[in-house]
């Protein structure tokens, strides 16, 4: 197999065969020059991204849901007042490039939901408060 291989500026072609490298040819690496600078056209500033809102307090009365990782909120399936039953997928969080359902503990009612979609959240931070 060849190889070319640029050290501190030298290029340097290489053939390893069964554990063994031969240097086949040695030149210096050419660096190509910047072009002129254009003229470039104004560019219309990018629209702002709306920032993730931040963490509610927690006001609710009953069990409090916790993030158990961090990650970001992709989807929250819930609103203050709905009926829940235990097991039922109450967020979706994301962390590490996989998709979490965080899920009901228990049958009850959602008194507060703490978080919203796309909020980055820390391990223990509320997301749902079930009464």
């Amino acid at each position: 197999m060849k190889y070319k291989i640029t050290l501190k500026g030298r290029t340097y072609e290489v053939e390893v065969e069964a554990g063994q490298a031969m240097l086949l040819d040695e030149y210096e690496a050419i660096v190509p020059s910047a072009p002129a600078p254009v003229a470039a056209a104004p560019v219309a500033a990018p629209a702002a991204v709306p920032a993730a809102p931040a963490a509610a307090a927690v006001t609710g009365a009953g069990e409090v849901v916790a993030a158990p990782m961090p990650g970001t909120i992709l989807k929250v399936n819930v609103t203050a007042g709905q009926a829940v039953k235990a097991g039922d997928v109450l967020c979706v969080l994301e962390a590490m490039k996989m998709e979490n359902d965080i899920t009901a503990p228990k049958d009850g009612t959602v008194t507060q939901v703490v978080t919203a979609k796309g909020a980055s959240v820390s391990t223990g931070d509320a997301l749902v408060v079930i009464g």
